[in-house]
């Protein structure tokens, strides 16, 4: 076993002073007039979070704040694994994994760890502490050098199992959106006997569910959901799933390319009201943007699109997760599972349908996701 390595986000001048030449360069194109969001990236939004990427954005000021929280890289099965590794402040830290998905990167949790990891300094109960391990998905950001191998979502909970190993962590709790949500799930599937719980913000397994003659209400709230979900907003899914490395190209090439595509997922999928620059703020949507763009992991993170739409999921209709769990339902999530069905495949010990936010929930609403969080795991202690 090779103990962990120290590791500082440090890039290079060079790589920074030729970001702002391509900002310099951008070719735009044309928009349908007054269409807004309507067909994508709103053009006028661009310009301005463009400007400001090229002109006022401080990448060594973020690079400042995500340096002020312990990093280290391992090597896991021949891939080097960065992660953060936060200890708790309080009698009886309990360790807890939280994974970050695609388009995002560890820069979501910057606001809630120190929720999780000393709720004292935000009014809670220091016994509701937690040491967090967050970690690069493999292929993503600080995990990625190129012509890494790829990996399934399935083998990198099994990576982040024997990270916690490594660590120390016998058991610990774990939890996570989007992707993962879905690594957080495998987990619980696959390693029950190291969890504590899971919490997610999104439903992994059960969506294989078949209504019956006469859905009920919420089952058809959820199928209409999934009919506009699968028209309107899956042509990402089908690219990245079929023919990422194309779509590659122009995204690792153009920093402006890589913002539209990314930012339109922002808008999309938070609670922002159309105003995703105000709603998550520019400095913070461009530190996110901007390791995709030094680490020249895009095409890299696509995998786990390419794989779901070519792999069999690892978790077989009808089985069933029985390890604790806890799901979180934000307003503007994509898709909102119903809860019997959500029923037959975990075991769901907390169901909360929280007031406002959507997919980005630490982001977006770091207090009250930290808060479920901590609510959810306080009796599995």
């Amino acid at each position: 076993m090779t103990a962990p390595r120290p590791f500082r986000i440090q890039v290079p001048d060079a790589v920074l002073a030729d970001l702002r030449e391509r900002l310099a360069r951008v070719r735009w194109p044309d928009e349908v007039p007054g269409s807004g969001w309507s067909y994508g990236t709103d053009l006028a939004t661009m310009n301005e979070l463009v400007a400001y990427w090229r002109d006022g954005f401080d990448w060594r000021a973020q690079e400042a704040d995500l340096n002020a929280w312990p990093q280290f890289v391992t090597p896991i099965d021949g891939i080097d694994v960065h992660f953060v590794h936060a200890r708790g402040v309080g009698p009886s830290p309990m360790p807890l994994l939280i994974t970050h998905g695609w388009p995002g990167s560890i820069v979501e949790f910057q606001k809630l760890l120190p929720r999780l990891t000393d709720p004292a300094k935000f009014g809670g109960d220091p016994r509701d502490a937690f040491t967090v391990v967050a970690p690069s998905l493999p292929g993503y950001g600080f995990s990625f050098r190129p012509n890494q191998r790829r990996v399934d979502l399935k083998v990198v909970a099994d990576m982040f199992a024997t990270l916690m190993t490594e660590l120390g962590y016998r058991r610990f709790g774990a939890q996570g959106g989007d992707w993962g949500a879905f690594v957080t799930t495998c987990l619980g599937a696959f390693h029950p006997d190291r969890m504590t719980g899971i919490h997610v913000t999104l439903l992994a397994a059960g969506r294989d569910t078949t209504p019956g003659a006469t859905p009920s209400d919420e089952e058809r709230a959820y199928l209409d959901q999934l009919a506009r979900w699968e028209r309107e907003e899956t042509g990402y899914q089908w690219i990245q799933g079929t023919k990422p490395q194309t779509l590659a190209y122009g995204l690792t090439d153009s920093p402006v390319g890589l913002l539209g595509w990314i930012l339109e997922k922002f808008c999309a999928w938070t609670d922002c009201r159309g105003d995703v620059l105000a709603h998550i703020g520019r400095d913070t949507l461009l530190a996110n943007v901007t390791i995709y763009w030094v680490t020249g992991a895009i095409n890299s993170s696509f995998w786990p699109y390419y794989w779901r739409r070519h792999e069999r999921w690892p978790i077989q209709r009808g089985q069933r997760i029985d390890v604790p769990t806890g799901y979180a339902a934000f307003p503007k999530e994509i898709l909102h599972l119903p809860r019997a069905w959500a029923e037959r495949a975990y075991d769901i010990r907390r169901w909360s349908v929280m007031k406002s936010g959507g997919h980005f929930a630490a982001l977006e609403e770091p207090e009250a996701l930290a808060a479920e969080i901590a609510e959810f795991f306080r009796p599995l202690r």
